[in-house]
């Protein structure tokens, strides 16, 4: 399914939150001109030092699949893939935006 835009989370896990910040650069400056995506974000827990999450923005399921499927995904998320959370039987998730509300109607 096509014209929804898909988030996906992947989840991390580092000591060192130093090194894991130079990995995401590595990753995001790698990842630059990759058709369909829309940007990302890295989350620092508030509650947990060693927890993290990559978050990314797609323009629909079949471009981040299309990535995710080519000869390219692989070797630049590599630098990352080490922190991937190993406390999580799924280290990641891929969601559809179904639903959004602008701000000034939720207040």
């Amino acid at each position: 399914m096509t014209g929804e835009e898909v988030r996906v989370l992947v989840y991390h896990q580092a000591d060192d939150a130093s090194s894991l910040r130079a990995a995401y650069r590595e990753v995001s400056l790698a990842l630059g001109d990759v058709p369909g995506l829309l940007g990302n974000e890295l989350l620092e827990s508030v509650v947990d030092p060693t927890g993290f999450v990559v978050a990314s923005r797609w323009a629909d399921l079949d471009a981040f699949s299309r990535w995710e499927q080519g000869p390219d995904h692989r070797r630049s998320t590599a630098s990352l893939r080490p922190y991937r959370d190993p406390r999580l039987a799924h280290p990641f998730g891929v969601y559809r935006v179904t639903r959004t509300y602008p701000a000034s109607l939720v207040r």
